[in-house]
């Protein structure tokens, strides 16, 4: 749909449907509510509940839906197996089978597809009409950071505080016994999985390298001052240094801490550190982080905000005694970045038959505080109950919701869980605040058109050796990055870089002309 079509639609419809915005942020009232239902699909990513408790949980929403909007929401999965390649080909289809996407610029491709023209571009008015208070709450900075060519193409998940940089959970018992005061850094990483290994009778990581979020970034923001930059490649090959931001770098390509790295893991896959059948290996029913909080492995690698919230509590609970620290990417050199606010983010399919209402129910998942508890927690008193201290539980033999809402939360409407260690959380925010940058470069749009293909081929370089690099499968490491490299310069990796730093350039030139895109 044209977005000429979508204003004279806007029009049209608002000769019968009126919203009302209080100064309260607390409060949008309709006095009209559309006259046709409508029913409003979800995309996001993750594997389809099994059990009835979403579906209990919806059938709940849908009322409220139904009451204020007249639309009822139903959610589609993109399984964890090969999501993103799935994921992005369902947004291509543009056949009009879905409205709301989940989205990320960091690790789902948002620009890349607002580029390709999958998502629809959102005027300032379309928004302030349908979606009012998302709009009120929403800075003018943060909208700016969703534009392209003026247009906003989706709402940032900018008002939740999260950590989502990852980094190896290990425990801090075990630690101890080795005669250690944490793990601080890749050489006390080493030091705890050998003393795992040696003393324990369990593998000191049981990972599945097949799925596994095991990258070389983690190290090389550990050994240098490496920035990330997001929008490119879900790989995260490609970005500056805090030293140099001007300059565009891949430490992929160049330096030495990608030889260091591979020499490191072919020192731990010699060790035993993993399973000898690491790239193959299924663990079946049983993941290496249920191992981990039942105390049957070593190490776990994910984010700061999984530690706290889902393994802290569970490793002690299950294991009397036990406890467990967090040896954060980048800690050594005291780098690390606050991630950006379009790590998670809601857009609009191109092909939404009923984008208006679309952004009405997003309006209302996002703001109104019983559609967002039930979306984010359930049916209270069915599925979650509030404790004495008002925290929230689940309800004993409930069965649970899996929606996986990560693109609109709200700090303002989270109810704080027993689960999640507070205590935990607060220390590890001010150990980050004391050394944390906000992503620089939010307001950058990469555009990837005059070097697609062979930023594929790279890619698909970086998905053929990578894994025989992060778990030490090559007898030769150095010469195995070299030949890496090689392959990397004959797909054409130094006309991208090419390419992005003559983005970059622009980027500063604007900024020093105090010109915004």
């Amino acid at each position: 749909m044209q977005k000429t079509c979508l204003k004279t639609i806007a029009t049209i419809l608002s000769s019968f449907l009126l919203f009302s915005c209080s100064k309260e942020k607390s409060k949008t009232t309709i006095s009209e509510v559309p006259k046709h239902h409508v029913i409003i699909t979800y995309l996001t990513t993750g594997n389809k509940p099994k059990d009835s408790g979403t579906a209990e949980m919806l059938e709940k929403l849908n009322e409220r839906l139904t009451k204020l909007v007249n639309a009822e929401l139903v959610i589609y999965y993109i399984p964890w197996n090969n999501y993103q390649t799935n994921y992005n080909l369902k947004l291509a289809e543009k056949d009009g089978s879905i409205d709301l996407i989940g989205t990320a610029t960091d690790w789902l491709d948002a620009w890349k597809n607002a580029s390709l023209g999958n998502f629809l571009p959102l005027s300032d008015e379309m928004i302030q009409k349908y979606a009012p208070k998302t709009w009120e709450s929403v800075s003018k900075e943060h909208w700016d950071v969703c534009r392209l060519n003026g247009d906003i193409y989706f709402f940032p998940e900018d008002n939740y505080t999260q950590w989502t940089n990852h980094g190896f959970m290990y425990r801090m018992d075990w630690a101890k016994e080795a005669g250690m005061n944490g793990v601080h850094s890749w050489e006390d990483l080493t030091k705890y999985l050998g003393y795992v290994k040696e003393n324990k009778n369990i593998v000191p990581w049981d990972s599945n390298g097949a799925s596994s979020t095991f990258h070389p970034e983690g190290y090389i923001q550990s050994k240098s001052d490496f920035i990330v930059a997001d929008g490119i490649t879900s790989t995260n090959m490609f970005g500056t240094k805090k030293s140099n931001m001007k300059k565009f770098y891949s430490p992929i390509y160049e330096g030495k801490e990608l030889v260091d790295y591979a020499k490191l893991m072919r020192e731990w896959n010699l060790s035993g550190f993993w399973p000898e059948n690491v790239l193959t290996n299924n663990t079946g029913n049983i993941d290496n982080r249920e191992e981990f909080c039942l105390g049957l492995t070593g190490v776990e690698q994910h984010h700061t905000q999984t530690w706290y919230t889902q393994v802290y509590k569970k490793l002690q609970k299950n294991v009397p005694g036990s406890d467990s620290g967090f040896f954060w990417f980048g800690e050594e050199s005291k780098n690390v970045v606050y991630q950006t606010i379009t790590h998670g983010a809601m857009a609009v399919s191109a092909a939404s038959k009923h984008p208006e209402r679309a952004l009405m129910v997003y309006d209302l998942l996002r703001n109104d505080k019983e559609c967002y508890e039930l979306i984010n927690y359930g049916i209270e008193g069915k599925q979650f109950k509030r404790n004495s201290s008002g925290l929230r539980e689940p309800v004993e033999g409930s069965k649970g919701i899996v929606t996986n809402y990560w693109w609109g939360r709200n700090d303002n409407l989270e109810v704080r869980d027993t689960a999640t260690a507070w205590d935990v959380f607060d220390n590890i925010n001010a150990i980050y605040d004391q050394c944390k940058i906000d992503y620089p470069f939010s307001q950058i749009v990469w555009d990837l058109s005059k070097i697609s293909s062979e930023l594929d081929a790279v890619t698909n370089i970086y998905g053929q050796y990578m894994g025989n690099i992060c778990y030490g499968q090559n007898a030769e490491p150095e010469e195995y990055v070299k030949e890496f490299r090689q392959k990397l310069k004959e797909a054409g990796i130094e006309k991208v870089m090419k390419e992005f730093q003559q983005q970059l350039d622009s980027f500063y030139s604007k900024q020093a002309g105090g010109k915004n895109r």
